[in-house]
């Protein structure tokens, strides 16, 4: 694919993708109500379908959130030295 060429989204099916996460395909379908997949009901009957790029952007997100919280629970049990650090002027 060049750089001229507009990538083609592909979407997919909510068990493919709670298949591909490990939950349940209500989850999937919860997750694109909350907006954080994007995905539409498509087709006739319409079913739910999934564009796949979302799945991408939505393991960022929940992998810096993972580490969001692991630097603040980090934050939590430090100590001030730790913190602070450690000065002249502060060991008086």
């Amino acid at each position: 694919m060049t750089a001229a060429e507009p990538r083609v989204s592909r979407y997919l099916a909510p068990a493919q993708i709670a298949e591909l996460l490990g939950i349940d395909i209500a989850e999937v379908i919860e997750l694109v109500h909350e907006g954080r997949l994007r995905g539409a009901q498509l087709g006739s009957p319409a079913r739910w379908r999934v564009e796949e790029a979302s799945i991408e952007e939505y393991l960022a997100a929940q992998s810096e959130d993972a580490r969001r919280m692991a630097l603040w629970r980090q934050s939590q049990t430090a100590s001030f030295p730790e913190v602070w650090g450690t000065s002249s002027a502060h060991s008086r």
